[in-house]
This record gives structure tokens, C-alpha cells and sequence, in this order.
């Protein structure tokens, strides 16, 4: 028998200072820790429950950590609840940060081990915050949970429209989790379960995980997928269609016959760790990162928006669906203010986006104000109001540690539609000047409008500019400190365009400025938009290429920058992250950038 290893008993604070307690192992091999596995318990567990994983898994040479997620276990607040579910897997970031920081060890050295919703938990934050760990494991992930009353999901989300968040209480018997007796035993006699969840949080693990399959070819991290063959608490086909969606060059997946949802804690759980032992062997031998910045010609996202530019076949229903809604946006859509800004300026321009933020109804007749109200409530705009709170932090966050190490706050934006946002982010903030660009001339002079508006004169300026003109960006004067690009590079799906921008920056910005910048890695709305909606460019459809947030911030990496945080909406539309110029880029021809592939540092 494996003797038990003996853990460490811990807390962190989370991006909110709500305090979370966790359990660190370290190493049992006499050369100390070369790498860290981080464990995910179970929905209604908690970290205590994962000892028999640290001893039994026999991973000498890795130091083990364990958290009790938010409203679980040794926790402070409310059994079962959690702002929300993105609140939870922002913890998790917040968790892998504390572990690097606190405990030395690099986030690529990192394992993740999940199970259940702690499964669902760790893809989604694979997904959304692409990090790059060396290795995830997911345990029967719980992407559909079994409720057994008919309409179940549909009756929660009425309740809960009607009476407001509530708990609900799991009906799941420990004889039903595992073959194992001390398991059940220990199961039935622990008072630290928490059986009850919130409403909101049941009904967004339902929706996240429909998100995450769907955008499963987003993750390319090392992932191996256990099923359990005889799960009574979710459902085994989400886990088959997520595994076949996998983006990962290194994937594997098996079905454990027989065994119950507790798939690491079954009576023969030494299958499953076998497999995970000899998967971590696959992955420790050498797997190359998948390399993205080629993404724009081929691959994923790619193949996306080649098949968004192609018409819809005449039989398809799609298509006469898209035709109805293009053709009423086109017509009695105009009574909505927004709308009919839309079809003046284009859907993502700078006057759209300003329209977004203010968030005041306008239209023709009661009618159009109630269609523009709609309008401007739409997953999409919602998601844009709260990049712009994310955007505000991140600078606001960006700017505080400049002038608290006494380095000068020069600001440029280089495509600032008309400014709103960022003149909002630095009111009542130290800085030192404000440099404004946009390509547009209506929104130069809005935005120069705006400057003067809020008596920003002496210290701001708004200038025509182009944003991906390497050169141009490369010798700004003043030379900034915090450079910010919102909103840009999503509407452009070449990334070569990109990288000149960013390459620009990078010359700009001295050792230890930041960058502040934005992505849209998944759009619930996306094939909508591109047969129904005109950009700003052309005035044709508005088709987009996705970037994963793994290829953004390969982009953002290449041209010499640290990401160091990252903000997404609780939809996973819109991301904001902040970055830091580590290594000065030689300014390098276009002609040498495009022969070495990358900006040579």
C-alpha cells in the first residue's frame, strides 16, 4: 500500500479577495518537484476527496495541488452558489497564477486532472483564456447533466425567470457514483458535501458546455478524455462530439466499461490512472505546440470563413431564414436608431460602436424605439458594453502601475473609433498625454469633438492613422507607454496586417509598457451577421474570421509581448487582455519579417 502523502493546507485570494482554500502536496521524489498536477474535484466534493488520486497515481516527482471550489467545501459564503459560472473559472485562472507565482512552478509544466463539472470547468478555461499547460485530463466531464424529469431545464429556467435564482438539490446516491464501499461510505458520512446548486449556475453549466463542444477545434492543448461506460449522471454523447471537435494534435480517448460516474475514485480506478500515467509519459516525450500564426490560410477558424462566404444552397431553410431577417432589417428595421445607423456606417464602424455604448433606444414611432431597445440588448451588444467595463480595468490597472513606478503614462489608442471608451477609462486617472488615431475622418472628428467636449485639450489629440502602418506606429512621438488596440484586429481576418501593427507597437513601446487588446473568440451570432449584416469596409457582408484566443495571443507573443492577464465575458464572446513588452524588436523589412517567419528579437 502507497503511504499517504501528507498535504498542505492553504488559501488564496481570487480576482474579488474572496478567500479559497486549497491543499498542496509536494513532492515525494528526493529530487524535488519538476513539474505540478492540478486536481479538480467533482461537482458537490471538494479537495479533501482527491488524497486517494495524490497516493495512488504515483507521480513522485510532482508537487499536487487541490482547491475546494467557490461555495464548496472549507469555503466561506453560500453552499452551491458562485456569481457565476464564469466568476468560478475565472477562479481557476486566478488558482494556476497563484500556484506559478507563489509556488514557482511554470504554467507549461503544469497537469490538469478534472472531473465532472470540474471537467467542464478546466475545458472552458482552456478554451477562453488559452493557456498553455502541458497536459489536460478530463474525467467523465459533465457537458450534459442526466435530469431525469422531463423538461427539467426548460422548468428551472421558468422558475428561475419568475422567482428569481434558487437551489437545487442533487438527487445523486453514492451506491450510484461508485462500485467502491469505503468511497460510498465516506460519500454519505462527509459533511462538507454540498448538495444544493444554484439555478444559474446549473443552467449555465448546461449552455458553457454547448459553447465549448461546439468550439471544441479551439483547444489544442495535450487532451485525453476518460468516459465512463456506465454513468448514470450525464450523458456519454457531448463527451464523444467534444473529443471528435478537438482541435489537439495529441488526443486520446477511452471508455472505461462499467464504471460510474466517480471515474477516479472507481473500485478499479488503477485502469484509469494507468492511462493517465502512460498519457503523461506520451506528452513528457515531446509535443510540439501547435503553431497558429498561420491560421488566416488554413486550418479551424479558416475553414469557418471560407464556408460564411459561401452562399446557402436555395433548399436550404438557412437561407430563406437569413433572407427574411435581412430583408425586415432592411425595411421596418430602419424605425430602430440603431439599425438604420448600421446601414449608413456599417454594422462595426466606429459610429455603430459609439451608438452601442451610449445605450439610449432611439427610433421612429414607440414602435422603433421598442425594436432599437432589442436591438441594442442583443447577445453581441451586451457582450461590446462589457468588453468596454473589461477595457476600462485593464488600462485603468495599466496605468496605476506605470505611475506607481514612476515611468511617464503616455497613452496611444490607434483605432479609437471615436474615443469614448478609452476618454471614460482615464477619467480621474494620472497621465501624461493621450494620442487618438482612427483611419476614418468622421471619427477623427467626432472623437476630436469629444476631446474637447471634456476639457481634454492640453492633453489629448486625435490623429487620422492607419493601424497596421508598421513604420508609422514604429516612430510615434511622444513615444507611448500603454498602447491600445480594441476592437480592430477582429474585423480583419489576414493576419499579416496584424503582426505588422503589433511589430509597430513593439518598436514603439519601451521594455515594461503594456498592451492593452482585445479578441472575439466565439460569436453565438456569427453566421447570422455575415448573411444578414454590412461592415464599415466595403458595405458588403460582414463576414468574420475568428481568432482563437490561443492564436491571438501567439500573435501578440511573437511580436515580443507577455500577456500577464485576461478578462472575457460570461457569453465567451469578448475578450480584453493586457500584455508587456519583455524583449525589444529589431525593426526588421517586411521582405526579412516574412523570410524568418516572425520579428526577430
Amino acid at each position: 500500500m502507497r503511504q499517504i502523502r501528507e498535504c498542505q493546507e492553504s488559501q488564496f485570494s481570487s480576482f474579488d479577495q474572496h478567500g479559497i482554500f486549497y491543499r498542496h502536496w509536494p513532492a515525494a521524489g528526493e529530487g524535488g518537484a519538476r513539474r505540478a498536477v492540478v486536481l479538480l474535484h467533482r461537482g458537490h466534493e471538494h479537495s479533501g476527496r482527491v488524497q486517494h488520486i495524490v497516493d495512488e497515481l504515483g507521480l513522485d516527482d510532482a508537487a499536487f495541488f487541490a482547491w475546494d471550489a467557490r461555495g464548496h467545501g472549507r469555503n466561506e459564503g453560500q453552499r452551491g452558489y458562485s456569481p457565476s459560472l464564469a466568476s468560478t473559472v475565472r477562479d481557476l485562472d486566478c488558482f494556476i497564477k497563484h500556484i506559478s507565482n507563489t509556488h514557482g512552478y511554470a504554467i507549461n509544466d503544469m497537469i490538469v486532472i478534472a472531473q465532472s463539472v470540474g471537467a467542464v470547468l478546466a475545458s472552458t478555461w482552456v478554451h477562453d483564456y488559452a493557456p498553455n499547460i502541458r497536459a489536460l485530463v478530463l474525467a467523465a466531464p459533465a457537458f450534459k447533466v442526466k435530469l431525469y424529469v422531463p423538461a427539467a431545464r426548460t422548468g428551472i429556467a421558468l422558475m428561475q425567470k419568475l422567482r428569481g435564482q434558487f437551489f437545487v438539490n442533487s438527487y445523486v446516491k453514492a451506491k450510484f457514483l461508485s462500485h467502491d464501499p469505503e468511497r460510498i461510505a465516506s460519500y454519505d458520512n462527509d459533511p462538507l458535501i454540498t448538495r444544493p446548486i444554484a439555478s444559474h449556475i446549473l443552467l449555465s453549466l448546461y449552455e458553457t458546455a454547448e459553447r465549448i463542444i461546439d468550439d471544441a477545434g479551439a483547444i489544442t492543448v495535450p487532451t485525453q478524455v476518460l468516459i465512463s461506460g456506465a454513468d448514470f449522471v450525464v450523458h456519454h454523447a457531448p463527451q464523444h462530439a467534444f473529443y471528435d471537435r478537438l482541435g489537439s494534435s495529441v488526443k486520446e480517448k477511452h471508455v472505461l466499461d462499467g464504471f460510474y460516474h466517480d471515474t477516479l475514485g472507481e473500485l478499479e480506478r488503477e485502469k484509469a490512472f494507468a492511462l493517465i500515467r502512460s498519457f503523461i509519459a506520451k506528452v513528457d516525450a515531446g509535443v510540439l505546440p501547435v503553431d497558429l500564426i498561420s491560421a488566416d490560410q488554413q486550418g479551424y477558424t479558416y475553414n469557418e470563413y471560407r464556408a460564411l462566404q459561401q452562399p446557402l444552397s436555395l433548399l436550404s431553410p438557412k437561407r430563406w431564414e437569413f433572407g427574411i431577417t435581412r430583408r425586415t432589417l432592411g425595411s421596418i428595421g430602419k424605425l430602430s436608431g440603431g439599425i438604420q445607423l448600421g446601414w449608413q456606417t456599417g454594422f462595426d464602424s466606429g459610429s455603430t460602436l459609439d451608438y452601442v455604448y451610449r445605450n439610449q433606444a432611439q427610433g421612429i414611432t414607440p414602435l422603433g424605439k421598442l425594436g432599437d431597445r432589442a436591438y441594442l440588448d442583443s447577445v453581441g451588444w451586451r457582450g461590446i458594453r462589457q468588453r468596454k467595463i473589461h477595457l476600462q480595468e485593464l488600462i485603468g490597472d495599466a496605468v496605476r502601475s506605470l505611475y506607481l513606478a514612476d515611468k511617464p503614462v503616455r497613452i496611444v489608442d490607434i483605432a479609437a473609433g471615436h474615443g469614448r471608451y478609452i476618454l471614460d477609462a482615464l477619467e480621474g486617472l494620472p497621465f501624461d498625454s493621450v494620442l487618438l488615431r482612427d483611419y476614418s475622418d468622421i471619427n477623427v472628428k467626432a472623437g476630436q469633438a469629444m476631446i474637447t467636449q471634456r476639457g481634454l485639450s492640453d492633453k489629448a489629440r486625435f490623429a487620422q492613422g492607419n493601424a497596421f502602418d508598421r513604420d508609422s506606429l514604429a516612430n510615434l512621438d511622444p513615444k507611448p507607454t500603454l498602447a491600445v488596440v480594441s476592437g480592430l484586429y477582429e474585423l480583419f481576418p489576414e493576419n499579416q496586417g496584424i503582426r505588422d501593427s503589433l511589430a509597430g507597437l513593439a518598436a514603439a513601446l519601451p521594455e515594461g509598457g503594456y498592451l492593452v487588446y482585445t479578441n472575439q473568440p466565439w460569436h453565438p451570432q456569427l453566421e447570422m451577421i455575415a448573411r444578414t449584416l454590412t461592415s464599415h469596409k466595403d458595405g458588403k457582408a460582414w463576414v468574420m474570421r475568428r481568432r482563437t484566443q490561443a492564436e491571438m495571443d501567439q500573435l501578440v507573443a511573437q511580436a515580443g509581448f507577455e500577456k500577464i492577464e485576461q478578462r472575457i465575458d460570461e457569453w465567451g464572446i469578448f475578450t480584453v487582455s493586457i500584455a508587456q513588452r519583455k524583449i525589444a524588436a529589431t525593426v526588421a523589412s517586411s521582405s526579412t519579417r516574412d523570410a524568418l517567419g516572425e520579428v526577430t528579437p
